[in-house]
């Protein structure tokens, strides 16, 4: 490929005439961890946090979890954290003193240019990873790394800059979209048990005690199997799966809430005859994994795009004309359908709940569809709002990757070169 003017081919690739290739080493201070003996281990706040690997690292920032009352190694609050043992290249930042263990280094550099580019790099540290029995990277292969850069601080602080901002964004959607689900429990807590009522049907007269506890006077205790038609779907032979089709609703397709359609693990069968019509799914059904780590957490309710689809083995599929099935919905979506699960599902290698204690999960019921409707509505209201702010919170972290890639290889410049003095 015939270079453009003004730029150059290097080891990392094309990058800007001005800028330069160094090794980490070179331009950084790196501190490799040394973990105390566990003797001077506590959780009680007392001595210095101590930051050992992935497990003290969240969200790009270091927690504390642990403490020593022996330092081996300090990394100084702001500084660049990374884990060297599996999975290698985490990169975060410790907003206080802390010591460091075995499976950590802490990198230091002028100003943040290093800790965007390390983020930028991350996914690629495999390639350096040491050992048979877990990833590993040492100290050479971190001295070691190139890495291409301005030549300037003050277009090195423009590119963090940028970035940090769009950073901060996302951090303050994180904060949003966790107070809009704080708000969403507390909501269901109320509207779901009748603690509080809608405007519309508040009434007085009174409350009563169940075995759900107490609930309105006119609102019953009601099963699934009492409000609903249950059904569990077929075993569809794999070998006579199509490229194409109709596509199959297994455990793997539904993920906490939504259907999941990813091409991998997507199947498909041929057509719906009339022998598994029974199978079919229709819209604002209800279906539940029975199995696997995170049975009782995975639920979703089928919309139009993902038909047509059919029923498979493993998975139970809830209809109801009796009861608003968005309200039903509601509770199966709900902490209260979750513990239920937690405390009746199967203890084995796969956990496994059957359709029996599906059937038997009580919830509580309103007296009437239409105020059913008025809760679910207001339910539904909230998760849109939650949707609406993690799709634009995706937006802008894949608005993020494009600018990583263009400012961190030069490709974009927020400087022109002329202007290139120190």
């Amino acid at each position: 490929m015939e270079l453009t003017g003004g730029y150059k081919q290097t080891e990392l690739g094309v990058i800007p005439e001005d800028w330069v290739v160094k090794q980490l080493g070179d331009i950084s201070k790196i501190i490799m961890g040394h973990s105390p003996s566990s003797s001077y281990y506590n959780t009680n706040n007392l001595g210095v946090p101590l930051i050992q690997g992935n497990a003290d690292i969240k969200n790009r920032k270091a927690i504390k979890r642990i403490f020593t009352s022996y330092v081996t190694k300090l990394a100084k609050a702001e500084s660049i954290l990374m884990s060297v043992r599996a999975p290698v290249g985490t990169i975060a930042k410790t907003t206080f003193d802390a010591c460091i263990g075995r499976g950590i280094c802490a990198i230091n550099f002028e100003n943040n240019w290093i800790y965007h580019y390390l983020i930028h790099i991350e996914p690629n540290w495999y390639k350096h990873s040491q050992g048979s029995t877990f990833e590993s990277i040492n100290s050479s292969d971190i001295l070691s790394l190139n890495i291409n850069y301005p030549p300037t601080k003050t277009e090195q602080t423009a590119i963090a800059k940028v970035l940090t901002d769009v950073d901060d964004l996302l951090e303050s959607l994180d904060k949003l979209i966790a107070k809009k689900r704080d708000i969403k429990q507390a909501t269901m807590q109320q509207l779901l048990t009748g603690k509080t009522r809608l405007p519309s049907f508040a009434n007085n007269q009174g409350y009563k005690q169940t075995e759900l506890g107490v609930i309105p006077e006119d609102w019953e205790v009601a099963s699934v199997n009492e409000k609903s038609d249950l059904l569990t779907g077929f075993p569809f032979p794999s070998l006579k799966y199509s490229e194409n089709g109709v596509k199959l609703l297994r455990g793997s397709n539904i993920k906490r809430g939504n259907t999941d359609w990813s091409k991998n693990i997507t199947m498909y069968w041929p057509k719906i005859s009339i022998d598994i019509k029974i199978y079919e799914l229709k819209e604002k059904d209800v279906v539940i994994s029975m199995d696997g780590s995170l049975v009782g957490k995975s639920f979703a309710q089928i919309k139009k795009s993902d038909l047509p689809a059919l029923l498979v083995q493993r998975v139970a599929r809830l209809r109801s004309y009796n009861i608003d099935i968005n309200y039903l919905k509601k509770w199966i979506c709900s902490n209260y359908f979750t513990s239920y699960c937690n405390s009746t599902r199967t203890v084995t290698a796969i956990p496994h709940i059957s359709p029996d204690d599906i059937k038997k999960f009580n919830f509580l019921l309103p007296p009437t569809k239409t105020e059913q409707t008025a809760i679910a509505k207001v339910l539904t209201e909230i998760d849109d709002e939650i949707e609406a702010l993690e799709q634009r919170r995706n937006k802008l972290t894949n608005l993020k990757q494009g600018m990583m890639q263009q400012l961190l290889t030069g490709k974009i410049r927020l400087i022109k070169p002329k202007q290139h003095k120190e």
